[in-house]
């Protein structure tokens, strides 16, 4: 038990670091992206990928028009369209290309990364640099990233899902909604 409470202070205290790190004007400007969307469409891999799905599912629940890129009924992206992708590395095959086709169909692409290299950061319109160790991430500087005692990326996967929880508490907050509202959205069949 003892080694657990080490751990899991370890954990949270990289977090917190991590989030006293993040840039606000990055914050304003991915909030004002997301409320002027008419149609958003979300993209992640591996881990990454459960964190951003999550996200999808709270944005859908704030009444935003929202896809998950992986599902069999997301429908064609268009001009406009507002396409955000979370990859560590800022460099993963399959995410290049559907991120340069989102970009081709005319979407705006927002990449949530911490990386200092790899070919979305040169595509991208718009960056949200988080702050933490990911998974074949590269850094220029030590001063780029909260050092980690976890393994492959757990700081930005686990940086990634709080920091969309929180995004969601904000939009909730300037979108002039209550958690009642929300709650009227969410999957009545289960």
């Amino acid at each position: 038990m003892q080694e657990f409470q080490e751990l899991s202070k370890c954990a949270l205290g990289e977090l917190s670091k991590v989030f006293e790190r993040v840039n606000g004007k990055e914050i304003r400007m991915l909030l004002d992206k997301i409320k002027s969307a008419e149609h958003i469409f979300l993209l992640g891999a591996g881990r990454e990928g459960i964190s951003t799905k999550a996200f999808a599912m709270r944005l859908m629940h704030l009444g935003k028009d929202v896809h998950w890129v992986w599902d069999d009924t997301t429908p064609a992206v268009k001009e406009g369209d507002l396409f955000i992708c979370a990859c560590g590395s800022a460099d993963v095959s399959h995410e290049n290309t559907i991120c340069g086709n989102a970009k081709r169909e005319g979407a705006y692409l927002l990449l949530l990364t911490p990386s200092s290299e790899g070919f979305l950061l040169s595509i991208a319109d718009a960056v949200v640099k988080i702050p933490a160790m990911a998974y074949k991430a590269v850094y220029h500087s030590e001063e780029e990233y909260v050092p980690t005692a976890q393994m492959m990326g757990n700081q930005f996967e686990q940086a990634l899902f709080i920091f969309f929880d929180v995004i969601v508490m904000m939009l909730k907050d300037e979108m002039g909604l209550t958690n009642e509202d929300m709650e009227k959205r969410h999957r009545n069949v289960e």
